[in-house]
């Protein structure tokens, strides 16, 4: 017999979540992830995969896969430090290091685990580390594992990310200060300010870290948000994911040869946690060669994301501070916002409504996430559809 508490517990705040508009239902895709999906027997155009490349569901890749399963079979089957490691994983952490301008990297199973891993294994509880307030829940994660000092930063407030790396600095009763930031910022589509960001560290003499889930393959002609500043040397740690742009799965943080040698030591998900998968290893390496040999794609994302930013701005529609693909339609009220994504649903676009806890409640917004693959024709369909709902339901 389950615990009645816990029934309780469970009862009364998915009620309470479900009556606020903040109960979030997931829809099973019946196709693969591409520019169009299918769900419940229903052909949408795909507004809401982090697929920025197309390159989830890319024939070349596919091929890779079905070879390293054939070769290596389905799994590494061990973790990294007894023997799991194999020499595709090697080739993919070299690939890396070029593809990020760095000494080295290392892979990890998620992006998600990169952040748990890498701040945990150089912070403690000696330390400091000053975190944008509108860094991503693995950030914080890892923050609060490391047992550090968490100083919150106003959102790319440099005047008080100075202050506080002062305050903090000139304490001393840190050993470390680190300065953590995502590169592109994953709900507001704006991007970090690097430059003064490394000013300032050098400043004060505070370690960087930058995660650019959203950057890599999307700015800096696909290497990256730190590429895009010119600023590979300055970086300590820049942290990124396979899943995103890089279409398949898994994480990696880049920077000096001495810091991964050290997170191969110290970095509990590489020690503790099954390799990455022989077919997710080889066409992750596969899918960063092809940005490396080409920026097509990445020519490609940008102008279907600036047309379909024209469009809605057009419409009306309160788009934000975005200078990436990203392309959130904010319409405030959670329950409003839920009802406009259900509407946008209806009419063939799939576009995820977006609420509190992921963003500040007042915030709800759609958000749109254009990539690669799709054509013009499915943007001015998704368009279309856009100025439909929204004047029916007096969003523009």
């Amino acid at each position: 017999m389950s615990s009645k508490t816990l029934d309780l517990f469970l009862n009364e705040n998915l009620e309470d979540l479900k009556g606020k508009g903040l109960y979030n239902e997931i829809d099973p895709l019946e196709s693969p992830n591409g520019p169009m999906i299918k769900i419940n027997g229903k052909e949408l155009i795909n507004l809401s995969s982090n697929n920025y490349l197309g390159l989830a569901t890319d024939e070349t890749l596919k091929q890779a896969a079905k070879t390293a399963i054939d070769k290596y079979g389905v799994g590494a089957g061990a973790v990294r430090t007894i023997n799991g490691t194999l020499d595709i994983h090697i080739k993919l952490e070299e690939t890396l290091a070029k593809f990020k301008h760095t000494e080295a990297a290392i892979a990890y199973q998620s992006g998600f685990n990169c952040n748990m891993a890498a701040i945990s294994a150089v912070m403690d509880k000696n330390d400091a580390i000053l975190s944008d307030e509108l860094n991503h829940a693995s950030i914080i994660d890892g923050c609060r594992l490391s047992k550090a000092k968490i100083i919150r930063v106003n959102h790319s407030d440099m005047e008080d990310l100075r202050a506080k790396a002062k305050d903090a600095t000139e304490s001393g009763i840190y050993n470390k200060v680190m300065v953590i930031t995502d590169g592109v910022f994953s709900m507001d589509g704006d991007i970090a300010k690097l430059p003064e960001i490394v000013e300032i560290a050098e400043e004060f003499d505070l370690i960087t870290y930058v995660d650019d889930a959203h950057g890599s393959g999307v700015l800096g002609d696909g290497a990256g948000t730190v590429k895009h500043f010119g600023l590979s040397d300055k970086i300590d740690f820049q942290i990124g994911t396979l899943s995103k742009a890089i279409g398949v799965v898994g994480g990696y943080v880049a920077g000096k040869q001495e810091l991964i040698d050290w997170l191969k030591v110290r970095s509990r998900p590489f020690l503790f946690s099954t390799s990455l998968t022989p077919a997710d290893v080889v066409a992750s390496t596969r899918a960063i060669e092809m940005l490396m040999e080409s920026t097509e794609l990445n020519q490609k994302l940008w102008e279907n994301a600036d047309y379909l930013k024209d469009g809605l701005k057009k419409l009306g529609f309160d788009i934000g501070a975005s200078e990436t693909p990203i392309t959130p339609c904010i319409i405030g009220d959670e329950v409003k916002t839920q009802e406009f994504s259900r509407k946008l649903y209806e009419e063939g676009v799939y576009a995820k409504s977006i609420v509190f806890p992921t963003v500040q409640r007042g915030t709800g917004r759609v958000r749109n996430m254009p990539s690669a693959a799709h054509t013009k024709e499915m943007l001015d369909r998704a368009i279309e559809i856009y100025g439909k709902v929204g004047k029916e339901l007096k969003i523009i």
